[in-house]
């Protein structure tokens, strides 16, 4: 039987690029985003491979988000396979000047949005006995970096949310997997540095991740054999040490 997949954040970095990939593979998708125009662009395009589904919706928004979950179609109802992508990076501040609004975006997407996604997809895998779901997470949630302070609070969140996810839901046979990236390279820091220039000079030097990259591992994730969950994956480019050593030439 095909599996189904939910996917946030799809309309752009690693949510599409995985969008892509899963498509090749025939999976059954649905595609979750705050851009409509962009939603319906991937849809058209991967209809030719598979069947698609798109949600348009903020997970930041509880009831938008449980009302766009509880809308989808007999034939979608069923999710395999969930996603957990939709995040962001707000600012490079040191604590003392954070800006109250970029914590506040970081916490309620990166965490919050996460736990309702979760929320309003895991009770029908513990009824069904069977599922898969993969947190994207990132090495900053595995080490702490100058300025990083808030944006690693929150991976690190992610990354003990995942674990909690898989000692609870190891009853029910759910596989629970995180993905934690290094440096790739997305539209991540035109957000995170609010479109300044220095968001064009953060991948200057050397090869970064790209985004098909990070999607291959989790393809390869999903589709082990049953006996087989990747708990945890970090993954940086070659030229990657750790969140604060690149080589760049």
């Amino acid at each position: 039987m095909t599996p189904t997949a939910l996917i946030t954040g799809a309309t752009s970095g690693i949510g599409k690029a995985t969008a892509y990939e899963f498509a090749k593979h025939g999976i059954h998708l649905i595609l979750c985003g705050r851009r409509q125009k962009r939603l319906d662009t991937i849809k058209k395009e991967l209809s030719e491979q598979t069947n698609v589904h798109i949600l348009n919706f903020d997970v930041r928004d509880k009831d938008e988000t449980f009302n766009a979950i509880s809308s989808l179609p007999n034939d979608f109802k069923a999710i395999d396979i969930l996603i957990n992508n939709a995040g962001n990076a707000h600012g490079l501040d040191p604590i003392h000047t954070g800006n109250l609004e970029d914590w506040d975006a970081m916490m309620d997407i990166n965490v919050k949005g996460l736990l309702y996604v979760s929320k309003a997809i895991i009770p029908q895998m513990t009824k069904r006995q069977t599922g898969h779901i993969i947190n994207i997470g990132s090495s900053a949630g595995k080490e702490v970096y100058p300025k990083g302070n808030v944006y690693c609070a929150s991976k690190h969140a992610v990354l003990a949310i995942t674990e909690g996810m898989r000692i609870d839901l190891n009853p029910f046979g759910i596989k629970v997997t995180a993905i934690n990236p290094g440096l790739v390279e997305t539209e991540f820091s035109q957000v995170r540095f609010k479109g300044e220039a220095i968001a064009d000079n953060v991948y200057k030097g050397y090869k970064a991740l790209q985004a098909e990259d990070v999607a291959e591992v989790i393809y390869f994730a999903v589709s082990r054999p049953a006996h087989v969950n990747i708990a945890d994956v970090l993954m940086f480019c070659t030229a990657q040490a750790s969140s604060t050593i690149v080589k760049k030439s």
